[in-house]
């Protein structure tokens, strides 16, 4: 009996974080044209009265979460920067398309490399309809592939950009440990880049593990080294014994079993603390910098 009711101690003691999180976020819908697809996305709204910035969140390829949950990578950025007086608009790519993960060979991969910079504007236009959001300060934060997509949408050669180019483009864009970060990603078919000449349409800083064995940052500094070579508006940041998901909050380094990577090795994902404090700081400077 005594073990019946350290139990519910427990569990009382999570229901109140499990249902806070979900209060951060309030369910919406909006229309990508591009792909004729009807999209899911989780907005977090500060307290504000004028019209506030905000920034659209790109999951990887696990997707937002699991059980109709956000995970908490998302929530806890989500808190930090509605704390900070910005809107969050995270997009469900997967759900909607009836993907569930997207990792690895899968073939669903290659159809959210193609679609979701659509996505990504569909978000932007959603955002820049409403009142309560300022339209020229919205900023693109992308995870993993979600990091990859934001470096596909914002480059000057987007298949997601729409025609007429909105008004207002996104201001700024953060990719945290992206995938496809390399010249053979960010080129044909995925854009209509021409070799050598990626171009951003706005400042970009990539924050990488320096041990991520999964999208590992030799071939992303190269690639961001040869961009701020040819003047683009390029910043990387690598923290020292960071792997795949630093910034997740209280998350025990493990390998994901599931998955391989192109070395062959199993991917490890873990919080990292000092680079998860170090990447809140420099993400933020970021933004207030743009």
């Amino acid at each position: 009996m005594r073990w019946i009711c350290r139990l519910i101690a427990i569990v009382s003691l999570l229901l109140p974080s499990i249902s806070s999180a979900q209060e951060v976020w309030t369910a919406v819908t909006f229309k990508n044209p591009q792909a004729d697809l009807s999209l899911t996305g989780w907005l977090a709204s500060p307290d504000a009265s004028d019209p506030t910035p905000a920034a659209i969140f790109l999951h990887g390829c696990s997707g937002p979460g699991r059980g109709g949950s956000v995970s908490s990578t998302y929530t806890e950025w989500a808190r930090i920067l509605t704390a900070k007086g910005f809107a969050v608009l995270l997009i469900d790519s997967a759900g909607p398309r009836g993907f569930g993960a997207t990792c690895g060979t899968r073939p669903e991969r290659k159809t959210m490399y193609l679609e979701r910079p659509g996505d990504a504007y569909a978000g932007l236009r959603y955002l820049q309809s409403r009142d309560d959001v300022d339209p020229q300060r919205v900023y693109l934060i992308g995870w993993s592939q979600g990091g990859g997509i934001a470096l596909l949408t914002v480059n000057t050669e987007s298949i997601g950009r729409p025609e007429p180019a909105p008004l207002h483009d996104f201001r700024a864009a953060v990719a945290f440990y992206p995938a496809a970060c390399s010249r053979k990603f960010q080129e044909r078919p995925y854009t209509t880049v021409e070799p050598g000449t990626w171009r951003t349409i706005a400042p970009l800083l990539i924050l990488q593990g320096a041990d991520d064995n999964w999208t590992t940052a030799a071939p992303c500094e190269i690639f961001a080294g040869h961009l701020k070579s040819r003047g683009e508006p390029v910043e990387i940041i690598v923290y020292p014994d960071a792997v795949h998901g630093f910034d997740a909050p209280n998350r025990p380094l493990q390998p994901l079993f599931s998955y391989r990577t192109a070395a062959g090795e199993h991917p490890l994902v873990g919080t990292n603390a000092k680079a998860r404090e170090a990447a809140i700081s420099d993400l933020l400077a970021f933004l207030a910098r743009h």
